[in-house]
């Protein structure tokens, strides 16, 4: 097995990075990884962004938003986060077996005396409080498996990004389900140290197999950037993605209040239609017809200036409906 540790802590390198392993790299080796991210929420591959992401948090604390390859719940990463990856034959764990991949974690920390528990589908808990999550995905006989490790993370953070403002939406995508989190050093007398942490989590994966370290050559790292650049970072994959879903929000300004039902297809309005008790000189038809196509994303409130939409809600301004839109 070949054991790669991340250059680089930029999720979008990182999530590039899982996949040329999987795709370009020799197929008759097995390869164990660890990577960290700066601040990062994570969509899983069939999720609709907008319900996963708290936008407006998002955009304050600037903190990235990524999708990787695999299904599974949105998470959040930060540098207090260790995630590890093993991309082996898919017959070392048929039908989606998550088990087998988290023991190394289960046995690390029994080093430091915390008892932990594979639970449910995917999880690991300490005392019932989940602290990993894990996610696979699998092609052609490969299967790439991966979980992020809550050492220290800042779980406020993890709340507050990915607590979604109340909206009804219609979705087909997997929404996450939220349970009670904790992270390993909240659970130890004595803190480990992150460097600690991988050396022990390595040794115990070294201890099951023949490892060998590996490095990237300078052609693989331009190649892994490459894919970066054209698909990991771009608003196509990691908003443009999502599944069609209908939403409905309203808030109430001081010129009245704000209705406004939305048809999306691929991150893009299909329509879009505002009701309300506010006032309006134009034709409300004609606001809305010239919001089809936009994309829901951080340059909406740029488009809406262009449209003076006090021309058309009294008093209610571009910023009001950027912000009942996307946060």
């Amino acid at each position: 097995m070949n054991f790669i540790e991340s250059p680089s802590t930029d999720p979008y390198f990182n999530l590039a990075m899982e996949e040329y392993v999987f795709e370009k790299m020799d197929k008759n080796k097995q390869y164990f990884i660890l990577w960290q991210n700066d601040n990062t929420i994570v969509i899983g591959k069939h999720q609709n962004t907008a319900e996963e992401v708290n936008q407006a948090f998002v955009d304050a604390h600037n903190i990235h938003v990524a999708r990787r390859l695999s299904g599974g719940g949105a998470v959040y990463h930060d540098k207090g986060n260790l995630n590890f990856t093993f991309i082996v034959d898919q017959n070392q764990a048929p039908d989606f077996n998550f088990k087998v991949f988290v023991i190394p974690v289960i046995n690390a920390l029994k080093k430091i005396g915390i008892q932990a528990e594979f639970s449910g589908r995917n999880d690991l808990t300490i005392e019932g409080m989940k602290f990993s999550g894990n996610s696979q995905y699998a092609k052609k006989g490969r299967l790439l498996h991966h979980g992020c490790i809550m050492l220290d993370s800042n779980l406020t953070n993890v709340a507050d990004a990915l607590r979604v403002k109340p909206a009804k939406y219609e979705s087909r995508g997997i929404k996450s389900v939220h349970s009670r989190v904790t992270c390993i050093n909240a659970n130890t007398t004595t803190p480990i140290t992150m460097d600690n942490f991988k050396n022990l989590l390595k040794s115990e994966v070294f201890a099951a197999n023949i490892m060998h370290s590996l490095l990237f050559t300078e052609k693989q790292l331009y190649e892994i950037q490459e894919l970066r650049n054209k698909k990991y970072i771009t608003w196509e994959w990691n908003y443009g993605t999502s599944p069609s879903y209908n939403m409905k929000k309203e808030k109430k300004f001081s010129a009245g209040l704000v209705s406004v039902y939305i048809q999306s297809e691929k991150a893009r309005i299909k329509t879009i239609r505002f009701f309300g008790d506010f006032f309006g000189n134009e034709d409300l038809s004609e606001l809305e017809e010239a919001m089809q196509e936009l994309p829901l994303d951080q340059h909406l409130f740029e488009t809406l200036s262009l449209l003076d939409i006090g021309k058309y809600m009294n008093g209610i301004t571009a910023k009001d409906i950027n912000e009942l839109i996307l946060y």
